[in-house]
């Protein structure tokens, strides 16, 4: 792997704790479930998706000195993906995950040890940041952090690429401000829009909403960078600015869904955020549209397998 095919994400690692159901629960219901543990968190999804779709990945977090933090180290290593750990008092990071029949998930996040990755840490990482192609984060660390790294890659000519999740999360204008791709999805797009610009839009409406109010809605939250609006099983816009189109013959564009029976959606959103990264990092010259072709076949093969960091394909399989 050469040092074009570099990607760092920043983010979280949680040990996931997923109770499969035949429906989610409601408040005060009690179900009976399938239970299973395994790896997880944003940030962690991420690079092992990145990883596994061909990119030399460097994962820059919190750990605790626990059960978990052993764990993430040794599935680092098993995937070839270079940790940078800031070692917290901390437990490592939870997330209780339940999933019903048709694939669809409601989690809770316990921070932990996430929660203990600031700035002046991150700010030591400079020179991993600059090495970069693409930098990838998420909003499930402290938002100074995130902030830290996305300035320090851009100045050293990094790429940079924010996923702003949880929806729930806030986003400070400052981390739009410093995204050279932004990657939402509806919920979370619905979300920046109602706080940072004049424009309100239901979540549930964004699908049907005419390619020309889109990506001019885009271009008011991001003026100067690629939107990338993920739309589940409808697959993906894209909004450019006029005069960026990073190879792409137009300024925006719907790129349809792969068709797939889908087993766990968990992680797919960050399967195709990891996939983005890694195809942007090596082929920088290809046409966007293409890289957005590949992480959403990406992401649909992810959801033919249980779980979140351990259900992401490697690239043989994404490109069958």
């Amino acid at each position: 792997m050469t040092e074009s095919h570099h990607v760092v994400v920043v983010g979280s690692f949680n040990v996931d704790h997923v109770w499969n159901c035949s429906t989610l629960p409601r408040r005060g219901e009690t179900l009976a479930g399938r239970y299973h543990t395994g790896p997880g968190g944003k940030g962690f999804n991420q690079a092992v998706a990145a990883a596994r779709a061909g990119a030399d990945a460097t994962f820059l977090c919190a750990l605790g000195n626990d059960e978990g933090g052993r764990q993430a180290r040794a599935l680092a290593t098993t995937d070839g993906i270079t940790l940078r750990v800031h070692d917290s008092a901390h437990p490592t990071g939870t997330a209780g995950i339940y999933v019903d029949e048709a694939g669809h998930n409601t989690i809770v996040i316990g921070a932990g040890a996430n929660g203990d990755m600031g700035a002046a840490w991150v700010g030591r990482q400079a020179a991993a940041l600059a090495g970069a192609r693409i930098l990838l984060a998420q909003l499930e660390s402290p938002l100074d952090a995130v902030l830290e790294a996305m300035r320090l890659a851009r100045a050293g000519g990094t790429t940079t690429m924010l996923n702003p999740a949880p929806a729930n999360a806030e986003c400070l204008r400052e981390l739009l401000a410093a995204a050279d791709v932004l990657t939402p999805n509806e919920t979370e797009f619905a979300a920046l829009l109602e706080r940072h610009t004049s424009h309100r839009i239901d979540a549930e409406a964004i699908v049907a909403t005419t390619d020309v109010q889109l990506h001019r809605l885009c271009r008011t939250l991001l003026p100067r960078g690629t939107v990338v609006v993920t739309l589940g099983a409808a697959g993906a816009f894209v909004s450019h600015r006029e005069d960026l189109l990073r190879g792409d013959a137009q300024p925006f564009y719907r790129v349809a869904a792969e068709r797939v029976e889908s087993v766990d959606t968990t992680g797919a959103g960050d399967a195709f955020n990891g996939a983005l990264a890694a195809s942007l990092a090596g082929a920088p010259a290809m046409a966007f549209e293409r890289h957005v072709r590949f992480a959403g076949r990406y992401a649909a093969q992810s959801t033919l397998a249980v779980g979140a960091a351990t259900s992401m394909p490697h690239l043989a399989a994404s490109a069958a």
